[in-house]
């Protein structure tokens, strides 16, 4: 178990790096559609509370293509992202375990065991960046990986898909088609 901790905290080390390395070209991914909007939302959430403004670009991207298309890619994206959270808190358990904000979150979950599904989707679907706090807890808590990943997917979805309608509904109406 020590192993996997220690691989799995290497994996997040090098996907750190490799994201910050390749900031630069984010953007460019835009032009790929829908798996470009993906690769976007995976990467600005992969970052564990360093904020990159991936709503943004969907909200604008919801302008361009089909907004249900822009959330649903951006919302799997985004979950998968999260997991770097979760792989953290797996990993990591020592880190964080005497910060206060990790034990508030971690008491509600074991608090609350039937409801934890809900407070991860309700904690996705609201644009913060405490959300690496819920992950970074439920790996450490342990709570089935594929039950971390279907909830924030739901709620990223519901998230990206107020976004991508806001702003296909406010820029087309700013910018209307010729």
């Amino acid at each position: 178990m020590a192993l996997l901790r220690l691989l799995t905290l290497g994996l997040f080390v090098v996907l750190m790096a490799a994201i910050f390395m390749l900031r630069d070209h984010v953007q460019e991914l835009a032009n790929l559609g829908y798996s470009g909007i993906f690769l976007i939302a995976l990467i600005s959430n992969a970052t564990v509370f360093i904020p990159i403004p991936g709503v943004a670009m969907v909200f604008t991207m919801g302008a361009v293509f089909n907004p249900l298309l822009v959330a649903l890619s951006a919302g799997l994206g985004a979950a998968l992202g999260e997991l770097s959270g979760y792989l953290l808190g797996f990993s990591g358990q020592g880190l964080v375990e005497h910060a206060g904000w990790y034990q508030r979150i971690q008491d509600w979950m074991l608090a609350h065991p039937r409801w934890i599904g809900l407070g991860i989707l309700t904690l996705a679907a609201i644009p913060n960046p405490f959300f690496d706090a819920a992950g970074i807890a439920a790996g450490t808590l342990k709570i089935p990986v594929l039950r971390f990943f279907v909830f924030c997917a739901l709620g990223s979805m519901l998230k990206m898909l107020i976004f991508a309608y806001g702003g296909s509904a406010i820029l087309n109406q700013l910018f209307p088609s010729p």
